[in-house]
């Protein structure tokens, strides 16, 4: 069960490269104004989302094997299997927001991206205060 746990932590961090970097590439979508820059930053940002997803997956079939093999025990595992659903929320509005501009119908300021770009590390915080302190 050592090598699930371990597969599942480089997968987690795998796929939180993606949920750190693809936001940040948002923001300079944002503040781009020259074409050939924005083309290239949508590129980038289609890419990494598409690779993103397998990885998501893996971090997520590994998690759930190693459900299996310990079973749901201790209020910190339900509380951390919240965090990971709001994860994969934030993966799925990640997508949703480089549609968007794909598109060219975004809305949003670079501040505001700058914001959202907060959120996966706070919740990458909490998860590994629950997984690790197991307060409850």
């Amino acid at each position: 069960m050592l090598w699930i746990k371990a597969l599942h932590i480089v997968f987690v961090t795998a796929w939180f490269a993606g949920l750190f970097y693809l936001p940040r590439i948002l923001v300079n979508l944002a503040m781009e104004t020259d074409a050939a820059a924005n083309a290239r930053l949508l590129i980038m940002a289609r890419k990494l989302y598409r690779f993103m997803g397998p990885l998501a997956l893996l971090a997520l079939g590994f998690g759930m094997w190693l459900w299996g093999g310990y079973g749901i025990t201790g209020g910190w595992l339900h509380a951390k299997l919240v965090l990971v659903i709001a994860l994969v929320g934030y993966h799925h509005a990640c997508g949703s927001l480089l549609k968007k501009f794909e598109d060219g119908k975004n809305t949003r300021s670079h501040v505001w991206f700058r914001w959202f770009n907060e959120v996966p590390v706070m919740l990458l915080l909490l998860v590994v205060f629950l997984v690790v302190v197991k307060p409850f």
